[in-house]
C-alpha cells in the first residue's frame, strides 16, 4: 500500500503521536482533542485509509454504509462493543485492538474502586475539601472490611484473573468465579473457585467485580433481577463497559439498600451521567481511568500503531478482530 492517509479521532501521549507522524507522512490529528461525532466519522471513513478511533467513536453500522475508503480501523484499547464489526468486515474493513497490555492498569483500578466504596473514602475526601470534617470519633463513615471477604468475578479473562491475583494474594479474599466462555478450571488460579452460574456467583460474593465485554449478550447483565441475588452488605464494581450495568435499576438498588454501594469506572451514555447516580454516596464514581497510566497509554498506541504497520506491509496484524 502506498503511503495511507490516517485519521487519529482523540490525541495520544506525544511520544506515540511522535513515532506515528514518524512512519507516516499523511497523519491527521484531533488538534481539539473532542469527539468528532457521526459527521465527523463519516467524512474520516471517506476520507481516509486509516482511521484510529478510541471507546469515545460510535461507529454502527449505518456509518459503513454507501462505501468508503477506510480498509483499516486500529481501536485504541480492548473493548470494541462500540464498533460494529460486522458491518465493518462486509465494507472490507479489518478491525484490530489492543488487548493485554493495559490487564495490569485496570485491574489496579478495580482494586481501587473495590477499596474505595468499602472503607467510603470518597465521602471522606468530599467531607474534609468542604470543611465538614469535625474530628475524629468512633462512628464516623465506618466502612466495611476488605481482608477475608469474599471476591466474585464475572468473566475470568486477563483482568479478571490479574484483580483476583490481586484480591487473594494481597487481602487473603477467597475468590469465585463465572465465566461463560471459559469451559475449563484455571491451572494459573487454582485457589479461584469456578462457578456454574452468575446468580451463584452474586448470592456468595461480599463484593463483585465485572470483567465482560459490552454488548450482545452482556447488555444489562446486571439487571435489577441479578442485582437482588446480590447480598445487602455486597458491592459492585464496574470496570468493564457501561452497558453491562442497568443504571436505572443499580440506582434503585443504591437507593433501597439492596447493596451496599458500587464502585463505576464506565457507564451508560457516557460522559453523561444521570444525577440520581450522581448524587449517591455510597457510590464512587471515576471518569473511565481503568488504562489510565502514562506507561498503559504508550504501550496502547504502540500496538496500534504495529498493527497499522502489519497492515500496511500485507501482513496479518497481531491483533485483528475482524
Amino acid at each position: 500500500m502506498p503511503d495511507p492517509v490516517v485519521v487519529v479521532t482523540r490525541r495520544w501521549p506525544a511520544e506515540v503521536e511522535d513515532e506515528l507522524c514518524s512512519r507516516f507522512p499523511d497523519v491527521r490529528l484531533n488538534a481539539d482533542d473532542r469527539p468528532l461525532g457521526p459527521e465527523g466519522l463519516r467524512r474520516a471513513l471517506c476520507e481516509a485509509d486509516a482511521v484510529l478511533p478510541t471507546v469515545s467513536d460510535q461507529l454502527p453500522a449505518e456509518l459503513f454504509s454507501g462505501g468508503t475508503r477506510t480498509r483499516f480501523l486500529g481501536n485504541f484499547g480492548v473493548g470494541f462493543n462500540h464498533i460494529d464489526v460486522a458491518a465493518a468486515a462486509r465494507a472490507g474493513i479489518v478491525v484490530t485492538n489492543t488487548p493485554g497490555v493495559l490487564t495490569e492498569a485496570t485491574a489496579d483500578l478495580a482494586m481501587t474502586l473495590l477499596l474505595m466504596v468499602a472503607r467510603r473514602t470518597g465521602e471522606g475526601e468530599r467531607e474534609l475539601r468542604g470543611g465538614g470534617w469535625g474530628g475524629w470519633r468512633p462512628t464516623h463513615l465506618v466502612g466495611a472490611e476488605v481482608s477475608g471477604k469474599t471476591l466474585g468475578i464475572i468473566g475470568m479473562g486477563r483482568i479478571g484473573a490479574a484483580l483476583a491475583r490481586r484480591g487473594h494474594c494481597g487481602f487473603q479474599m477467597p475468590v469465585v468465579y463465572h465465566d461463560s466462555h471459559d469451559q475449563a478450571e484455571r491451572p494459573d488460579i487454582p485457589w479461584a473457585r469456578k462457578l456454574d452460574t452468575v446468580e451463584e456467583v452474586l448470592e456468595i460474593a461480599d463484593f463483585v467485580s465485572l470483567h465482560v465485554p459490552g454488548g450482545g449478550p452482556n447488555t444489562h447483565l446486571m439487571d435489577a433481577e441479578r442485582l437482588a441475588r446480590m447480598k445487602p452488605t455486597a458491592y459492585l464494581v464496574n470496570t468493564a463497559r457501561g452497558d453491562v450495568v442497568d443504571t436505572l435499576a443499580l440506582v434503585e438498588a443504591l437507593t433501597a439498600g439492596t447493596i451496599a454501594g458500587a464502585g463505576l469506572d464506565v457507564y451508560e451514555g457516557e460522559p453523561d451521567i444521570p444525577e440520581d447516580l450522581r448524587r449517591l454516596d455510597n457510590a464512587v464514581l471515576l471518569p473511565h481511568l481503568g488504562s489510565a497510566t502514562r506507561e498503559t497509554r504508550i504501550a496502547m498506541g504502540r500496538l496500534v500503531l504495529d498493527n497499522l504497520q502489519a497492515f500496511v506491509d500485507g501482513r496479518e496484524p497481531p491483533c485483528r478482530v475482524a
